[in-house]
């Protein structure tokens, strides 16, 4: 790098591939850190975290009125988040929508769109306020809980992180791309979570496959069945696993029909549009890669969720279930990636990581909390000091008020007489006349005992870190029991890997075999009973020098067996055939079904 001057200052030259090496490494960490990812403390990326302080701010509080998005969306842009209305609004809307977070930090109030993928409504039409479990993440902030920092312009201070006593890392997941990585952690039960803290707590030791005996999968907001466990565990003990999740669905029969049956969805897979499952379907029904379905509705209302599948007569409505949970989002994966920021940096965690993470942060917040308290219990004990004191030569301190010239005399004559310092004596001065009333005496007499008391238990709780955490333990307990909720996802430990068996109906078809080695199968449907007088169809056509040498009648699932001359045996199940659509086709050679050789 070298560098010259000229009548506008210095112009340094550098190699253009250093340049953008580091520049593209400034940006790379930029959004990695102040964008895209979580922090493993309180599980919120920097626009989350500057829309809950924000609307905090403002006091949208969930006791208070609604507020326009537009005011928050404002506030937030010019004061926390330079980067864009729409990047804001999004994220606010997100933390609004019961479908995509498992619990809601924000109370919306109008159109915040839905899970057919509809856009919210303009922020100039919607409304919002804290959530009450928003609450539990901004508790303490007044109490120096947390760090301060600059904002973009160096004129006003937000919280690098905030108090967060809800785990929201787990309990609403997060999902997000940064540069060369990208993060995708699922959401869990409140209270799963809350017993895996503490579990872990008394068990320091405790593995991650210990907490999943608290942890047993995510909760999916949409609900849903986990199918099998492994991708679970993969996910748990080491950051990263592939988790199947499927729609729950019943088979209703069909009104008075005995015969005809409908397959009613009612819970989907987390991030799955309902609108665009249902437009795919019907495009796989017609093109006939689905059968057996002759009417698809969307029933869902404010109630709850409705697809149903109206199936035709004669269909086995399991075989088709299956095949929409093969062909269709009706079964999807949820790929987890564990990514968060652990002291500035992007790590891979596991379940044991993230719940390590968050005791770890709620005993600096206690501890800070303590140490607050504590200053603040003995500022207040040494102002009462000086009243006691006071109210102990009460005539003597009316005189000297008296006789002083002005406040400046009146004050030194206080510290000089009753060896006081000025906080003490400018708070005799500040007294009101009524706090010489003998219940006013007893009043502040007791509450510098309290205080005293107050003082000690804090002084303990600092001094011993088995009582902060006990602290942690029991505020986690407090909050399972205020907003924990059940369950909504399904564990089963079925396989997902549906087999060929289970996507083919079971039918009754004719297998037949011809002198020249031929095999066809045909739909037993095919031929009818011809009645008297009746024309009747022709069964089939056969070729010259190639009569038919054996015929079956077998279940589509039954197993065929080919005997060799050289004492082989061969099988293949009937539905494994080509089905035959015309009775005269010649059929499929053996050697082509089976390794004859």
């Amino acid at each position: 790098m070298t560098s010259s001057k000229t009548d506008f200052g210095f112009i340094k030259s550098t190699q253009i591939v250093e340049e953008m090496r580091s520049s593209y490494l400034d940006y790379a960490m930029s959004v990695i850190v102040s964008r895209a990812l979580p922090d493993a403390r309180d599980g919120l990326k920097p626009v989350q975290r500057r829309i809950l302080f924000a609307m905090h701010d403002l006091g949208m509080r969930p006791n208070s009125g609604y507020k326009k998005s537009a005011r928050l969306v404002g506030e937030v842009l010019g004061k926390w988040h330079p980067h864009g209305d729409t990047a804001v609004y999004d994220a606010m809307v997100r933390l609004a929508q019961d479908f995509t977070v498992r619990m809601p930090l924000v109370d919306g109030q109008g159109n915040f769109g839905s899970i057919d993928n509809d856009p919210p409504a303009a922020m100039r039409y919607t409304e919002a306020r804290l959530s009450k479990v928003a609450e539990e993440m901004l508790v303490n902030l007044d109490q120096e809980t947390v760090d301060w920092t600059l904002n973009f312009d160096d004129t006003l201070r937000e919280p690098s992180v905030l108090p967060a006593r809800l785990p929201a890392l787990l309990v609403n997941g997060a999902s997000g791309i940064a540069v060369g990585m990208a993060t995708n952690i699922p959401p869990h039960n409140l209270r799963e979570v809350c017993n895996a803290v503490n579990a872990l707590i008394d068990n320091p030791d405790a593995t991650s496959e210990d907490l999943m005996k608290h942890v047993r999968a995510p909760d999916f907001p949409t609900g849903g069945t986990i199918m099998g466990t492994q991708g679970v565990r993969d996910a748990y003990t080491t950051g990263k696993g592939q988790i199947i999740v499927r729609a729950v669905a019943e088979v209703e029969e069909m009104g008075r029909s005995r015969n005809r049956f409908q397959i009613v969805v009612t819970e989907l897979p987390y991030q799955v549009n309902k609108a665009a499952l249902v437009e795919k379907t019907a495009a796989l029904v017609k093109s006939r890669r689905i059968d057996g379905i002759s009417e698809i509705r969307d029933e869902s209302d404010r109630d709850g969720m409705r697809i149903v599948y109206e199936l035709r007569g004669g269909v086995q409505p399991q075989v088709v279930l299956n095949n929409l949970y093969k062909h269709t989002s009706l079964q999807s994966s949820f790929s987890a990636n564990m990514l968060a920021l652990i002291d500035g940096s992007p790590k891979v965690i596991t379940l044991k990581t993230a719940v390590q993470q968050f005791i770890k942060f709620r005993q600096e917040v206690v501890r800070r909390r303590a140490e607050f308290e504590l200053r603040k219990a003995q500022e207040r004990a040494h102002i009462l000091a000086g009243l006691r004191i006071a109210i102990s030569n009460l005539d003597e301190v009316i005189a000297l008020i008296r006789n002083s010239d002005d406040v400046e005399s009146a004050r030194n004559g206080l510290m000089s007489r009753f060896t006081l310092d000025q906080p003490q004596a400018q708070a005799i001065l500040d007294m009101q006349l009524r706090r010489l009333a003998a219940l006013e005496r007893e009043k502040i007499e007791k509450e510098y005992q309290d205080l005293q008391d107050t003082i000690k238990g804090l002084e303990a709780l600092l001094g011993d870190e088995g009582k902060i955490l006990s602290v942690v333990k029991e505020e986690t307990e407090e909050l399972k029991s205020r907003q924990g909720d059940k369950r909504r996802t399904k564990i089963s430990h079925d396989a997902y890997d549906l087999s060929r068996e289970e996507l083919e109906a079971h039918e009754q078809i004719v297998i037949t075999y011809s002198q020249g080695g031929y095999v066809k199968r045909i739909p037993s449907d095919t031929f009818r009973r011809q009645h008297r007088g009746g024309k009747g169809v022709s069964g089939m056509n056969t070729r010259d020098g190639d009569p038919i040498k054996d015929l079956l009648v077998v279940d589509s699932h039954d197993t065929l067996m080919f005997f060799t001359n050289k004492g082989r045996v061969l099988s293949v199940i009937g539905y494994e055939l080509r089905a035959d659509v015309s009775r005269n086709t010649r059929g499929v050679p053996v050697p082509n079904i089976v390794n004859v050789w």
